[in-house]
């Protein structure tokens, strides 16, 4: 029942809750106790452009964050110093200026990927010795703030207007509080993340406060239950495999619920005994559940893949001497998956790692790093051409294109590179792997004539691709076709589409009278259907991106997903008057 703490990473993740919940504890009764839930949750969430800035500007996410939090704070306390009953309207206003401007960043300045992702949803199983100690440090400086400020904070917080008669006239005191407020976000991006921080500071505080009412065993109990519910919410995302913060977050307010129902159903001094007593029954409750066994063939090496393509290759060139564990699913997004703590697992007991590389996967980094084992790791984009079909010079394509396997060369390659590495970590097994190799990459070359010869049916002009998702280069340039554009940069399936960019696509296709727009097949279509509906062309023809279909689609393997994407241009740019068929595959 204990043996997910044997784990490195959980462990590291407990030592990261140990040292947050002291913060978040004592920082938690204030916010509940002063009214600022809605900006304990603002000021973690307004984290979001300073989290895009040092993304793209390369410099810690920690400090970007912080700076964010900082300025929300001044504002916040600057703009309320003569009306501190308006916290809540102001803190609204402050907070979608930030959410404002880290849009425009993410979508017209850096195109932000997958790290803002994983930061704005945090994640215990990639904590580092940072991370732990600096929510130390903010721990630290809660106690000493608490210890120093609690008499001024609860005299300005019990009535404002009489706190100078008291003697607490500066606004300094609430300043500090507000500051030490976004320190203890920041502090829990790494654990919870920036959208999830209220669980952690508001949830706790408002289940304990059903339950205290003197404010040091307020403050007391608030610790000892942010700590129980973030080691339950680890233990219990490792048995289930879910992401910890999220688990986290349904635990403190199914626990607040329980308890909450427990004072509205009885009155009076049982009543109290009762929730108290449910709060640590439905702590023990969420600690109950079950494993799941897995079994892996005793003959074959186990290979851990991120994407849906190099698993599906891997499988091929592998055939029963490989154990492949794929961690993304059809139709997930790799740009902005959160890792679960299966695949962590499944990483330490793997000999050989393949990532797709490019920056599409690089959360996989991370995941290999707390996994404790010692894999082999094999950046397979690195072996694909440097360049796009096609260019004889110029930037090396994978800056602006991660998508290199919807060339089937460039999965020719691919396959070699996996066979090699298959090969070198299971030598018994090499020839095994270079027959299944020769007959799959025969497959991709039969494949590559067919799609060419579809599209050399169509006319030069009528091939004009345009996409919700730019993931599709290295397919245009295979087979002759001109890329338009796209509502969404290629290095994220995240970043908003602005007002003029939209205007400016649907300009550009009634121009070039573009027949269809391409939906993927892992992103909502509704953009690409109003652009649709905007210009005339169609958007009833998907492409599949990033990802496979599910088994029993027309794109659940790579050889049928390039096939069907394959057709579904040929009946775009015909109007579904033709498709391409390939037959042998």
């Amino acid at each position: 029942m204990l043996d997910p703490f044997q784990l490195v990473f959980v462990q590291r993740g407990v030592l990261e809750i140990a040292a947050l919940s002291i913060a978040a504890g004592l920082i938690g009764t204030w916010i509940v106790l002063r009214g600022l839930a809605f900006y304990g949750h603002a000021v973690g969430t307004a984290a979001f452009p300073g989290l895009v800035l040092a993304d793209g500007l390369g410099f810690s996410a920690r400090l970007g964050a912080g700076a964010t939090a900082v300025a929300v704070a001044g504002s916040v306390g600057w703009l309320s110093r003569r009306d501190r009953e308006r916290y809540d309207v102001i803190t609204a206003l402050v907070l979608v200026a930030a959410l404002a401007v880290g849009v425009i960043l993410a979508s017209d300045v850096f195109h932000s990927g997958s790290s803002v992702e994983t930061l704005l949803f945090g994640s215990l199983l990639v904590i580092d010795s940072g991370d732990i100690w600096f929510a130390a440090a903010a721990s630290g400086l809660a106690i000493v703030a608490t210890l120093l400020l609690e008499q001024r904070w609860l005299i300005s917080g019990f009535d404002s207007t009489v706190a100078p008669s008291l003697g607490v006239r500066s606004a300094v005191p609430d300043a500090l509080l507000l500051g030490l407020v976004a320190l203890v976000a920041v502090a829990a991006l790494s654990a919870v993340g920036a959208l999830l921080a209220t669980a952690l500071l508001v949830v706790p505080a408002a289940t304990t406060r059903l339950v205290c009412s003197r404010i040091r065993t307020w403050q007391l109990a608030t610790v000892l239950l942010v700590f129980a519910e973030g080691v339950c919410g680890l233990w219990l995302s490792v048995k289930t495999n879910a992401p910890p913060g999220a688990t986290i977050a349904v635990i403190g307010g199914a626990l607040f619920a329980f308890v909450a129902t427990g004072r509205a159903l009885a009155r009076g001094r049982r009543a109290s005994a009762l929730a108290a007593a449910a709060l640590l029954g439905s702590l023990g409750v969420a600690g109950c559940g079950s494993s799941t066994g897995q079994g892996a063939s005793t003959d074959a090496i186990k290979v851990v893949t991120t994407t849906t393509q190099l698993g599906d290759i891997a499988r091929n060139v592998g055939g029963r001497r490989v154990d492949v564990t794929q961690i993304l699913r059809p139709n997930t997004d790799p740009h902005d998956y959160e890792p679960r703590p299966q695949d962590i697992e499944d990483t330490a007991g793997a000999k050989l790692v393949l990532v797709s590389g490019d920056n599409l996967d690089k959360w996989m980094g991370k995941v290999v790093s707390e996994a404790g084992g010692s894999p082999t790791v094999i950046d397979v984009g690195r072996s694909v051409p440097a360049k796009l079909p096609g260019e004889s010079s110029g930037p090396e394509a994978s800056r602006y294109d991660a998508h290199w396997w919807h060339d089937p060369v460039n999965g020719e390659a691919a396959v070699v590179t996996i066979r090699d590495a298959l090969a070198k970590a299971n030598p018994s097994a090499k020839a095994s792997y270079d027959r299944n190799a020769e007959a799959y990459a025969a497959k991709l070359k039969h494949l590559d004539a067919g799609i060419r010869a579809c599209f050399d049916a169509v006319p030069a002009s009528r091939r004009k691709l345009v996409t919700d998702h730019d993931a599709f280069n290295y397919f245009a340039r295979r087979y002759g076709i001109e890329v338009i554009g796209a509502v969404i940069p290629s290095q994220t399936t995240q970043a908003q589409a602005s007002a003029g960019e939209v205007a400016k696509l649907s300009a550009l296709i009634r121009k070039e009278h573009v027949k269809a727009v391409f939906p993927e097949s892992s992103i909502n279509p509704k953009l690409a259907e109003a652009i649709g509906r905007q210009t005339g062309a169609s958007s009833s023809y998907t492409l599949y991106g990033d990802t496979l279909g599910p088994k029993g689609s027309r794109g659940s393997t790579y050889l049928a997903m390039e096939h069907a994407n394959a057709d579904q241009m040929m009946r775009g740019f015909t109007r579904g008057t033709r498709g391409c068929r390939i037959s042998g595959l």
